[in-house]
């Protein structure tokens, strides 16, 4: 009996051992230094499809984990779909933790966050198992907000490489690039709830409403009821004003939608399968 269940125990532990893909380091050169980043890879030699995930405020990793569960969840999505998902960690590389709280913030989405998106994709290009004409964005809110920057047509790289296929941004901070008349040359999706009271919905409707007719194809889907971080699994909602974590916002309110969560799943596989 004893041993049939250490038998069945092995045989789970290997289940959940497949079950978990590990990602695997990888080091992308800055002119300023280096780029650490986390790499899901699927078996064979492709060419795959690939997406460049963007962690937010809080950063990419944990005390334990090299990528967050919140992130993980997406990339072993990703991965099952046939995507190789790079998670660039803007933070952890320049040897700084969660940036949410921090009134004057050293990496900016506009600008170093941009430039590791710039050097993240580079990087992709010249490794032979990624389809080059089929390397993606996604990014969730502060790397939403580095996602918008990145696909302005005046953000375009200077090569003859394919550019970017397509790009989601989960509750994006929309307010400046609204005011600038944002517009894209991507094919750009952005995702937000309608009670979102971190990020601001009528800004980024008000953002890509203006875009139509002088960029690329750009579209708003604002789930009714869902507040921000809506897609993070098993997490209740509250409020993040007046709480401890400095991986989460200053004000508002976060927490799971599990319609929101499961029809933004879907509408990301459709977007990046276009």
């Amino acid at each position: 009996m004893r041993l049939r269940l250490t038998a069945l125990f092995l045989t789970l532990l290997t289940s959940a051992a497949h079950a978990a893909p590990v990602p695997q380091q990888v080091d992308i050169p800055l002119s300023s230094g280096v780029l650490h980043a986390q790499l899901y890879k699927p078996e064979g030699e492709g060419p795959f499809p690939a997406v460049i995930a963007l962690h937010g405020c809080g950063g990419l990793s944990g005390h334990s984990d090299s990528v967050l569960p919140r992130y993980r969840d997406w990339a072993e999505r990703l991965l099952r779909a046939g995507n190789a998902v790079l998670l660039p960690d803007s933070y952890g590389s320049r040897e700084l933790g969660p940036q949410c709280r921090v009134k004057e913030m050293h990496v900016k989405a506009r600008r170093e966050r941009v430039t590791d998106i710039a050097a993240s994709r580079a990087w992709l290009m010249k490794q032979n198992w990624v389809a080059r004409d089929r390397v993606s964005l996604i990014g969730w809110a502060n790397g939403a907000s580095a996602l918008l920057w990145a696909v302005r047509p005046q953000s375009a790289a200077r090569d003859l490489d394919p550019d970017f296929r397509a790009a989601v941004a989960f509750y994006p901070d929309c307010r400046i690039s609204a005011g600038l008349g944002w517009s894209t040359r991507v094919p750009t999706l952005v995702l937000i709830g309608a009670n979102d009271d971190v990020s601001s919905p009528p800004a980024c409707r008000q953002m890509v409403d203006g875009a139509r007719g002088r960029s690329a194809l750009a579209r708003i889907v604002v789930y009714p009821g869902a507040y921000h971080d809506f897609d993070r699994a098993n997490t209740p909602l509250h409020a993040a004003a007046g709480g401890t974590d400095v991986a989460a916002p200053e004000h508002g309110h976060l927490g799971t939608d599990m319609q929101a969560r499961a029809e933004s799943q879907k509408d990301v596989a459709e977007w990046l399968a276009r």
